[in-house]
């Protein structure tokens, strides 16, 4: 690693010389690591405890589906908005702010009375994802000297499987044993040491670049961004139009018990761990075969398991392929915005959030309507057909011979 220096993008808030992002940056990288993963998990930890809480509510696996569907929806509207009114604002202030606002939403969900306040809990967690991500995501460059950002960068987007792999089957076991309240309750918790962290690794980050809506509107008139929100739409919509329900789809078809499901979810997890490190250092060098291949992996591992997955090697086996291939969506879409925008990282940073979560919103809505008129199998089926759109949006960006500004 390279020696400390002097980085006016680091200032440490008193005199004398100020601390360079080799000094402090690996910490503030786990802090903000950390970050992302008590929201990651909080937002999918639903898809675990999805028929233990409808079961409490007495509302259908459809209706349940709305705690996916919230999150996605405000996280979608407050990227930007929330990015652009806080422009001027400190980041390292914001980051904090959001994860106390990830701490009482977790607690309110915990004590919820009713199904409509878990809902009004849930739209707090969207306005979190929101802001946190879109921030969050592009510190990587402030934080670690330059040969180090593409590291740094995959470590903290390997805070998305680590919810799937320790997140959601810890919360899911720990609602099996205790209730599904205790498990949002052991999430606020983690918010709070994860808040205690970024005060204090994370340096003060006054914003270096002001981003605002004619920022954003004017990446979109750019035919890569473009590109890159159609794959990260189809490719998400994909993947959590069947995820959200692939408990029911364990529970149903697989006839797969609450330990097993636990189990399982643990080896999607695992395999999304080693996807998302595989994914990041492929999709720098080829970021059209890695997005390609991995649309391929999930539309036939969601294709093949109405037919395979009715066994539980065979679902075992699928969810392991699925999981390598999500694992390294969020790095290589991510990868793909700031490639289309390498000026503007962190406008790049908010589409990427801003597309994402609207998509996991409308995949989980489209899912809980198919699971509630059809069944968990056909749930799975239309993400199949989904990602195999995604995979021909790859092949249409190579074969009209694209580049993106670095020449690549």
């Amino acid at each position: 690693m390279a020696a400390p220096t002097t980085s006016p993008a680091h200032p440490s808030g008193g005199a004398g010389p100020r601390p360079g992002p080799a000094a402090r940056g690996w910490p503030a990288v786990a802090a903000v690591t950390l970050g992302i993963f008590a929201i990651v998990t909080t937002e999918i930890l639903p898809i675990g405890l999805l028929t233990g809480i409808g079961a409490g509510f007495a509302v259908s696996d459809g209706m349940a589906g709305l705690m996916m569907t919230m999150p996605g929806l405000l996280a979608a509207l407050s990227a930007p908005l929330v990015t652009v009114a806080s422009a001027r604002v400190d980041r390292r202030l914001m980051l904090c702010t959001f994860t106390a606002l990830l701490a009482g939403a977790n607690f309110l969900g915990a004590a919820a009375p009713d199904y409509w306040i878990v809902l009004a809990s849930r739209v707090v967690v969207g306005v979190v994802i929101g802001g946190f991500w879109s921030i969050g995501a592009s510190l990587a460059e402030r934080l670690v000297p330059a040969p180090a950002v593409g590291r740094a960068r995959t470590v903290i987007f390997s805070a998305v499987p680590l919810g799937s792999v320790l997140g959601v089957p810890a919360g899911t076991l720990l609602g099996d044993l205790a209730g599904w309240r205790t498990a949002f309750a052991a999430l606020g918790a983690l918010a709070v040491g994860v808040l205690v962290m970024l005060l204090v690794f994370v340096p003060p980050l006054p914003p270096t670049r002001t981003t605002r809506l004619h920022v954003l509107r004017g990446m979109l008139r750019g035919v890569n961004t473009r590109f890159a929100l159609v794959l990260t739409v189809l490719i998400v919509l994909a993947h959590f139009g069947a995820y959200t329900y692939v408990t029911p789809f364990l529970e149903q078809v697989t006839d797969a018990g609450p330990r097993l499901v636990t189990g399982l979810l643990l080896v999607y997890g695992a395999a999304g761990i080693a996807g998302n490190f595989l994914g990041g250092a492929l999709v720098a060098r080829r970021p059209r075969a890695t997005f390609g291949l991995v649309a391929a992996v999930i539309a036939a591992a969601t294709l093949l398991l109405p037919v395979l997955g009715r066994w539980q090697f065979g679902a075992a086996a699928l969810l392991v392929l699925w999981g390598v291939a999500y694992g390294a969506v969020p790095v290589a879409s991510q990868t793909w915005f700031a490639k289309a925008a390498p000026h503007a990282p962190e406008a790049a940073a908010v589409l990427f959030t801003a597309s994402f979560q609207a998509t996991i919103s409308v995949g989980a809505l489209a899912g809980g309507v198919a699971v509630d008129q059809a069944s968990p199998s056909a749930v799975m089926t239309l993400g199949g057909g989904t990602a195999v759109l995604a995979a021909v949006a790859v092949w249409m960006h190579r074969a009209r011979r694209l580049t993106w500004p670095d020449g690549t």
